[in-house]
């Protein structure tokens, strides 16, 4: 796939939309209006793929050709209309994606197979299940949908590349790329869900005992150490607090063997110019005196997880800043869901139950795409077994008779 180069196919819907559709990929969301863009979401929608978190990766340099992330977006347009598309990457590895493909890769390779560069449709960092095809509404969408995912096979196909990914998407979505041989990929994180309560002590008492007394003993702990948490919001987080909420991002990183930087310190930036209405910041402070942070993003009812630091390591204060804190703001706000992101069984001793994540694959290679499949099949089995038992085994107390609703 050139570089800044355009590339056009043409396809045919039936039914309702069967005018001619031209499918384009475009190399840079900037070469995208944004009120095009933003015209195919919905309220459900992630923040993920709204226009300005897609052009804050790219114009900080962030998810860029030079870092493996090489922008190429799909778009259908009828006439001049926009009334489809997805984020698009051209990648040559596979970091940063979290569903785990390096095995694929290594097998690929030992068999003479080249996996990169690949295609991934699917939001840079982001671990977070949402819409990945994009249609316009008062628009049959299964028809556009299938569209889009015959482009990414046609575009494996004209630059010989191996496969194309669908990371983190909806059912509906790889229900339609399997009719056109994708490989559906189960996987499940941990998500909390508010039942209706009111007030933190509600959460509490739905915790099992032995949950409910750890929880207790974590937050008094962190009095002790002299810590308060505060949540900033959306247009009142102070401007001055993105700068160091960079350096919580790095703290983290620099700790871990496998910690790598994805982010640059323009996307902070970028964050606080044009994204402020949909970020939440939990902070930690000794006194006046930062000393931990989570970057989250709200909307629609639903908090999602994204970057933890901390300037000092403190007990329980992980536990605290990234779940405890998150989940009473949460009640206090009427949110219904918390996403924390990927891994960490942890959080399902917390009161987060599994949920199901879907993604689909295109594998050119027979042999390959073999392999793979019967690996998923396998793989499938152990994901479906899981999430029953972690729900049967969930931390959270079952309904009491009374409160269970009456056919």
């Amino acid at each position: 796939m050139a570089r800044n180069d355009n590339k056009n196919t043409t396809a045919r819907v039936t039914g309702a939309d069967a005018a001619t559709i031209e499918v384009s990929v475009i190399e840079g969301i900037d070469r995208i209006a944004r009120e095009d863009w933003n015209a195919l979401l919905t309220e459900d929608d992630t923040p993920f793929v709204d226009w300005d978190w897609l052009f804050a990766m790219e114009n900080s340099k962030s998810a860029v050709r030079a870092s493996g992330w090489g922008p190429c977006h799909l778009t259908i347009h009828r006439g001049k209309s926009l009334i489809a598309a997805c984020p698009l990457y051209l990648k040559g590895h596979s970091m940063g994606e979290f569903v785990f493909d390096q095995g694929w890769a290594d097998a690929a390779e030992r068999s003479g197979i080249r996996y990169y560069p690949k295609l991934l449709a699917g939001v840079p960092f982001t671990p977070h299940s949402g819409r990945r095809f994009l249609t316009a509404p008062g628009v049959a969408r299964r028809p556009l949908v299938t569209a889009l995912g015959r482009a990414l096979t046609q575009l494996c196909a004209d630059n010989k590349l191996s496969s194309a990914h669908v990371n983190f998407c909806l059912a509906d979505e790889a229900a339609a790329l399997r009719e056109l041989g994708f490989l559906e990929r189960l996987g499940y994180q941990y998500h909390w869900r508010n039942t209706g309560f009111t007030t933190f002590e509600d959460y509490l008492s739905a915790l099992k005992s032995k949950r409910r007394y750890a929880v207790r003993h974590e937050r008094a702990a962190l009095v002790a150490q002299g810590v308060t948490i505060k949540v900033h919001a959306g247009d009142d987080i102070p401007d001055t607090i993105f700068g160091p909420m960079f350096d919580l991002y790095l703290s983290t990183i620099e700790k871990l063997y496998w910690g790598r930087r994805y982010l640059t310190r323009e996307f902070f930036t970028e964050m606080r110019e044009r994204f402020k209405r949909y970020v939440c910041l939990v902070c930690a402070y000794r006194g006046r005196k930062l000393v931990a942070g989570t970057f989250n993003l709200q909307k629609s009812g639903v908090l999602y997880g994204r970057y933890w630091g901390c300037f000092e390591d403190l007990k329980y204060l992980h536990f605290n800043v990234c779940y405890y804190a998150a989940i009473e703001h949460c009640i206090t706000n009427g949110i219904a869901r918390f996403e924390p992101g990927a891994g960490g069984e942890y959080k399902w001793l917390r009161g987060f139950d599994p949920a199901l994540t879907h993604s689909a694959h295109y594998v050119a290679h027979d042999g390959l795409r073999r392999a793979i499949g019967n690996f998923l099949a396998r793989e499938r089995r152990e994901v479906e077994a899981w999430i029953a038992e972690g729900h049967e085994r969930s931390q959270l107390k079952p309904p009491s008779p009374s409160n269970v609703e009456q056919p």
